[in-house]
């Protein structure tokens, strides 16, 4: 290779640089980034704290549909009853559920987590345990995921209220 190939080399090189280097200026003037007033990430405020009335378990169940509910539930029918006198299944029966206290359905071997629950089955219990059961008994043999919708949950607590001979009051709001 001689000199003068090198030289051409070298001026091919600069050439290209120079030329990204304007090209690099013409596209910053063409599209002009957004620059933030103030250096970071902006996150979105959850609605709660911005004022918005959060809806407890007992304004959703006011306006809760239990036929909708009993269809939600279908998915539960895979592993527990709801008749009044059917017996356990790979769950416990539902059948006046609300209200009951936890881990008393006669028969069924509930697991050492859930025998470590004390006191009944609330709404807000219910409520608590369909939105995520490992969350609140990690042993739970329940493979439901949760549901996460507030209102669907809702229903379907107002579907299980009606599963009694005498059905817990709703709250007065």
């Amino acid at each position: 290779m001689t000199y003068n190939d090198l030289a051409k080399a070298g001026f091919g090189f600069v050439c290209a640089l120079l030329l990204g280097v304007v090209l690099s200026l013409i596209g910053d003037v063409l599209v002009s980034p957004i620059r933030p007033k103030i250096a970071g990430f902006s996150f979105p405020v959850p609605a709660t704290t911005q004022g918005a009335k959060v809806e407890t378990v007992d304004d959703l169940l006011a306006k809760a549909d239990p036929a909708r509910g009993k269809e939600l539930a279908q998915v539960c029918g895979a592993c527990h009853s709801f008749e009044r006198i059917g017996g356990a299944k790979f769950g416990p029966n539902l059948y006046g559920v609300v209200g009951r206290p936890k881990h008393a359905f006669p028969g069924f071997a509930y697991s050492g987590g859930m025998k470590g629950q004390s006191g009944s089955w609330t709404f807000a219990e219910i409520d608590k345990w369909i939105t995520n059961p490992k969350a609140v008994v990690s042993d739970t043999r329940m493979q439901f995921p949760g549901e996460p919708d507030p209102a669907k949950r809702a229903d379907i607590i107002a579907y299980l209220r009606t599963l009694s001979d005498s059905p817990v009051p709703l709250a007065k709001n």
